[in-house]
């Protein structure tokens, strides 16, 4: 009943209350010597308290005390009259207030309650959406108390561990992550730590892999925590191998086949002047003279050792991917120059046929030689571009270095006057042939131009 009275409109309730007072009014003027019904205004003043103003709460006590006053049995003189009208008239206003104020705090709490309903209806969804997020993670998330008990674990750090699921709760996370005890002794009171790190970790049946940590830790009222998120980084980590060793082995080859070279164009020099020397024969008894010619011949057969890099190591690959990762390695060097870079880069390239870790490694070489050369200059341009000519992709580091002073020279190992032994450029031009591309030196004004040409896929499948 009090419900369906609060929620009652403003004009209903004022349109009720002032039937309600002519009604009282009525019965008071009728029962004027029998009864007093003053006291009966008390219940429309508990109507219009809660839809009206203090003010109007204010006029309406006045005119109730007015009609009790008139229709009551009691002579109005100026010595009782006057207080029992300010009686009559606090006891109506009160009432009114009261009302009123009863109201004020009921919306306030309505509206309270409403706030923490919705609250806890965005905090509900938001562990819902965080419950998800945490489930379907690739990554392992784990959390611990001080003592590196886990306290939560969601499905991707079972699988990593290879403990079934709901096991790695309440168990020691240093069993596993032996790493993460320095940082849970070194947890003091006033010390958080925020931190990415690379550690060795074991599952349950005893295999070590390698994951990559990264972790914090927070407090609450029960006493520090660590939330840890692991990504197992042991794939990455082999193929990252294999692709350095594969990278250390074909240059290797190419080293070596340059060395192979050279010995074979001296060895044809001392086995032309060790034939002239044998048809003379003043040496035929000669012993010393034997051995010379056995260390020719064992040399010149080293030298023939095929040391060639093999070109199956191809594949198609997204040059702009290359060149985007490029760009990350290389900015922080070009920052620390003070080199200025434009990076013009087609949209659309097609794949390319090559070798991802090659590619990478040529144009290292090249910006590295373009440093190397701007190292003197005030004002340092580098211009990176790549675009589509003809069935190849075109990539060009164009420098103001000042250019070469014999380009005739440049891929040649072993030259005098390079940097080192004078391998980059010819390794770089080998890696780049390896796949069916070129490697290729321009001149340009006031400075240097080397072009990489590698063959798109979509033109050699037409060729084939």
């Amino acid at each position: 009943m009090l419900s369906s009275l609060f929620q009652r409109s403003r004009k209903s309730v004022v349109l009720q209350a002032g039937i309600l007072i002519a009604v009282i009014a009525c019965l008071d003027w009728r029962a004027v010597d029998e009864l007093p019904l003053g006291f009966l205004y008390l219940l429309p003043m508990l109507l219009i308290g809660r839809v009206l103003k203090p003010w109007q709460i204010a006029a309406f006590a006045a005119l109730c005390t007015y009609l009790a006053e008139a229709f009551d049995a009691f002579v109005w003189t100026l010595k009782t009259g006057i207080p029992r009208d300010v009686l009559y008239f606090a006891a109506f206003f009160c009432v009114g207030l009261f009302v009123s104020e009863v109201n004020r705090n009921r919306q306030i709490a309505v509206k309270h309650l409403h706030e923490i309903e919705r609250e806890r209806d965005s905090r509900r969804d938001a562990e819902e959406q965080l419950r998800v997020l945490i489930e379907s993670s690739p990554a392992a998330i784990i959390t611990a108390n001080s003592d590196g008990r886990v306290l939560m674990a969601n499905e991707a750090a079972h699988r990593m561990l290879a403990l079934a699921s709901g096991m790695l709760p309440d168990r020691s996370i240093h069993q596993y992550f032996p790493s993460l005890l320095n940082i849970s002794r070194r947890d003091s009171g006033s010390q958080l730590f925020r931190a990415v790190m690379q550690s060795r970790g074991q599952r349950e049946d005893g295999e070590v892999f390698l994951a990559d940590i990264c972790f914090s830790t927070y407090r609450t009222n029960a006493g520090s925590r660590l939330a840890a998120m692991i990504l197992d980084t042991s794939e990455e980590f082999r193929t990252h191998e294999e692709s350095s060793l594969h990278q250390v082995l074909a240059g290797s080859r190419i080293a070596v086949g340059a060395v192979s070279h050279e010995i074979r164009n001296v060895c044809g020099a001392i086995a032309a002047v060790h034939q002239n020397l044998s048809r003379s024969g003043l040496l035929a008894q000669n012993k010393d003279f034997e051995a010379l010619g056995n260390l020719v011949l064992a040399l010149e057969r080293i030298a023939d050792v095929d040391l060639r890099q093999s070109s199956d190591q191809g594949a198609e690959i997204d040059l702009t991917s290359i060149l985007d990762d490029f760009r990350i390695v290389i900015s922080p060097s070009l920052r620390e120059e003070g080199i200025e870079s434009s990076w013009n880069i087609e949209p659309n390239l097609p794949l390319v046929w090559a070798d991802r870790s090659s590619v990478m490694q040529v144009f290292l070489n090249l910006v590295t030689n373009s440093i190397r050369a701007m190292a003197p200059k005030k004002e340092k341009l580098l211009s990176v571009s790549a675009r589509i000519e003809g069935r190849h992709v075109l990539v060009e580091f164009i420098d103001n270095g000042g250019g070469v002073p014999h380009p005739e020279q440049l891929f040649r190992p072993f030259q005098q006057g390079a940097q080192s032994t004078g391998l980059g450029l010819y390794l770089s031009r080998a890696f780049t042939r390896s796949f069916g591309g070129e490697l290729r030196y321009k001149t340009v004004p006031n400075g240097a131009c080397f072009a990489v040409e590698l063959p798109a896929v979509n033109s050699l499948e037409k060729t084939l």
